[in-house]
């Protein structure tokens, strides 16, 4: 970022802490989408990253002198602040288990003693996740479009086809495929650990 980026960041912050409103939406529309990938990709989850980046923003309006010009750019201090967030979530995260299991009807079954989740685990899952997203990715695209309006939106075949500008059978033809694909894609890499270790 040059010189002058760092003072027209300084100016709309001051402006916007004397409380001009349209100082804090630039500063907000240049740093949001940036903190927004930052926390999503940190926490993998959107409502989590929606919260940080607002938290981020709060902080900033709050206590605008804590950030500092002389030590850095203020997107700088943005992604500092960020990522604080971040971490309290990810630190927060295996207090929020609930002690007691659901059944199904939501009834209780029982306390559970002992959290399941360790460090290896939670990096299984990410790693799963991260195979799960690259699968889905290099789909063809309108098999691709299917799995993600039918499968992660959760949209119905009727909602779908009406997006997609296609007939209801096109689109179950196309998630069919698509989850076949996905599934063999995901196979694929489910057998790469296993050959790695059979070849040791």
């Amino acid at each position: 970022m040059s010189i002058a980026e760092q003072e027209r960041d300084d100016v709309l912050l001051r402006r916007a802490a004397k409380g001009d409103e349209g100082a804090f939406v630039l500063l907000y529309r240049r740093y949001q989408a940036a903190m927004y990938r930052f926390a999503l990709r940190m926490t993998g989850n959107t409502w989590a990253a929606e919260e940080i980046v607002q938290d981020v923003f709060m902080t900033l309006m709050r206590d605008p002198k804590k950030y500092d010009p002389t030590r850095g750019a203020l997107g700088a201090f943005l992604y500092g602040v960020a990522r604080n967030r971040v971490m309290k979530h990810l630190q927060r995260l295996p207090r929020e288990i609930p002690l007691e299991e659901k059944n199904e009807d939501g009834t209780g079954s029982g306390v559970v003693l002992q959290d399941a989740s360790t460090p290896s685990s939670w990096l299984e899952k990410q790693e799963r996740m991260q195979h799960v997203r690259a699968a889905v990715l290099e789909l063809p695209a309108e098999f691709r479009e299917a799995v993600m309006l039918c499968e992660l939106e959760e949209m119905s075949y009727e909602e779908a086809a009406q997006i997609a500008g296609c007939p209801i059978g096109t689109i179950r033809s196309r998630l069919h495929r698509g989850r076949a694909l996905l599934m063999a894609k995901l196979e694929m890499f489910r057998d790469v650990p296993r050959r790695a270790s059979v070849a040791r």
